[in-house]
């Protein structure tokens, strides 16, 4: 500036020291106009800005966070356009604000995980249920609350305090929600076993049999994934924030309910939502209309709608979820009952007395469902459905609407018939395989060879694969296979018979078929291998032989209450201890001890 001053060029003397001809002649006119106090870095701040937050507003929103210190920017603009501000302020401009004031703590962004969001088009087409717990009253005991939203509106359906969630009491919840807005089309819940047996004994627990009586579709989500259910997570964030957090143990369970009815109605009616565009959930719900529920009536168990003798509150009634199983079970062809007084229905028995049982299963999201320790694989695409068992100890039926799916060989006691009975069965009709004319049955003997399948009308059918190399005979019925044992009769497999019943007559060695397999009434033959002290056991329960029979192996008889074993000095009957079924009926082999020398 001073070689200008002293005559030089200012664009020569810009290019010398490295600087922009304009900032030096600004220098120079700034030093003209004021002197060595005009070269003081000045403000950049533009002189006026039409876009900035008027104060009125910016004081608006200041005093809206301090007394909501949890509302976000998006909110706040929301309520400041609320109170008349035209045009309400941006998101970025309240934030702004915000920071200016230190009223918020600007951090650095954190990477969020990115989900998949979903949400149904209509209001009543799936509702999503959960319970929280954490609420604490004032003599210390912790209060659950079973919950529940409409997935398309965010709109609360429950909102119920309960002391301990079990599966009666969150029904009650569930059922008290049904006659206030109607029946959705769709449930979702986590795996409690309040809402599901999924992984119990695979059964229908109370809360199923509402949703199968009243047509209402009951998902599950996959284990570990609550995510799935985030509607009703973030409703629980939210009862958190605005109205736990803040309040200290409730006097008891009914001013606990009270606060939260409150808020409810205040969540439901004046709370905005961020994810409706900042509309309140009751714009967006409509409940079952009077007409749909005159036509699709509820249909509730007596469990729930019956009075009760006097007896201990809803809330202290046992946590076991397989109480409400047996409770829940359906009745088969109940239709026919419906309308009868209740003195004049069919009393269900007390015991099993004998026969065949028929119980009821929901398929797991497996497709393995699991019945009296063994396995019945369905395949996922029955996930869900109810599937019906026909029981003996002979043979299995299962079926689906009344359609029979598939018939295997039973493995079932008449202890675990007892058992299912007992757990929600009931006395089964006739059997389901179809029953053919004496003259329209035959029997031809086979072997099985070695892939399980036997020779038949010049085609392969399959039998079952553990029994290759067996010699069996397959009594032959117009829609229907059944492979016995030729020397017991004992049923082994069921097939669908895929013959022309013409060339059935006509088989090599065919002959009129004896009578129809039975079940075996006597007691099971097992054997087993005595240990090292001389012990023996069999369905659990251990029998002492001495030392004389140690790594012998020894017959017994197991009938319901005996066991009978075959010994040297003559049988010896013991009283059996345990009901559990036989499972396995030879002996272990012992196992092979190398020796090291």
């Amino acid at each position: 500036m001073l070689a200008v001053l002293a005559g030089g060029s200012v664009t020569e003397v810009a290019r010398e020291v490295g600087v922009a001809r304009q900032t030096l002649s600004s220098w120079v006119s700034r030093y003209r106009e004021s002197g060595l106090g005009g070269l003081v870095d000045r403000s950049r701040r533009p002189h006026s800005s039409p876009s900035q937050m008027p104060a009125k507003v910016e004081v608006l929103v200041c005093e809206l966070r301090r007394q909501h210190p949890r509302w976000g920017p998006v909110r706040l603009a929301h309520e400041a356009g609320r109170r008349g501000i035209d045009p309400p302020p941006s998101r970025m401009g309240v934030y702004r604000a915000l920071k200016r004031h230190g009223l918020i703590e600007p951090g650095a962004g954190r990477r969020r995980k990115v989900f998949r969001r979903w949400q149904r088009e209509a209001p009543m087409e799936l509702w999503q249920l959960d319970i929280v717990g954490g609420v604490l009253l004032a003599d210390g005991r912790e209060v659950k609350v079973v919950t529940g939203v409409d997935d398309h509106s965010r709109f609360c359906v429950i909102a119920k305090a309960v002391v301990r969630a079990t599966g009666r009491a969150v029904c009650l919840a569930f059922t008290e929600a049904l006659r206030a807005f109607g029946a959705p089309g769709e449930v979702l819940t986590d795996n409690g076993k309040q809402f599901t047996a999924r992984f119990g004994h695979g059964g229908e627990v109370l809360f199923d049999r509402i949703c199968r009586d009243n047509a209402i579709v009951h998902r599950l989500t996959q284990p570990r994934s609550p995510t799935t259910t985030g509607k009703v997570e973030r409703f629980h964030q939210s009862m958190r924030r605005e109205l736990l957090d803040g309040a200290g143990p409730f006097e008891d369970l009914a001013a606990f309910q009270a606060e939260l009815d409150a808020w409810v109605e205040h969540y439901n009616t004046a709370r905005p939502h961020q994810s409706l565009d900042m509309a309140v959930p009751a714009d967006r719900f409509t409940p079952v209309s009077p007409a749909e529920r005159e036509l699709l009536p509820l249909r509730l168990p007596a469990i729930l709608t019956a009075q009760p003798d006097p007896a201990p509150a809803m809330d202290d009634a046992p946590d076991d979820a397989a109480a409400d199983a047996g409770a829940a079970a359906p009745e088969r062809r109940k239709s026919s009952n419906e309308g009868m007084p209740v003195a004049e229905r069919p009393m269900r028995p007390a015991a099993w007395s004998g026969g065949p049982v028929e119980f009821d299963r929901v398929v797991p999201a497996s497709g393995n469902l699991g019945v009296a320790g063994k396995q019945f694989w369905l395949g996922p695409a029955h996930a869900g459905q109810m599937i019906t068992f026909w029981a003996d100890v002979n043979v299995i039926h299962l079926l689906v609407g009344g359609v029979r799916l598939k018939s295997l060989r039973s493995h079932l006691s008449t202890t675990d018939l007892a058992r299912l009975f007992a757990d929600g069965g009931r006395p089964a009709g006739p059997s389901p395989l179809p029953q053919a004319e004496n003259d329209a049955v035959v029997e031809v003997e086979r072997t099985v060879n070695k892939h399980g399948a036997v020779s038949l009308a010049g085609r392969y059918l399959l039998a079952a694969e553990i029994l290759g190399g067996r010699r069996a005979t397959v009594r032959i019925e117009e829609k229907t296979l059944m492979f016995l044992d030729p020397d017991t009769r004992q049923l082994l497999r069921t097939r669908p018979n895929p013959l022309i019943w013409a060339k059935c007559l006509q088989l090599r060695g065919a002959r009129p078929a004896g009578p129809p397999p039975i079940p075996q009434r006597s007691p099971i033959t097992v054997q087993r291998r005595a240990n090292s002290f001389g012990v023996i056991m069999v369905a659990r329960q251990t029998v002492s032989l001495g030392r004389l029979y140690v790594g012998r192996v020894v017959t017994v008889h197991v009938s319901d209450t005996t066991l009978t074993i075959d010994l040297d000095e003559g049988p010896r009957t013991v009283h059996r201890t345990t009901d559990l079924p036989v499972r396995n009926v030879k002996a272990h082999r012992p196992r092979k001890v190398d020796h090291v020398s």
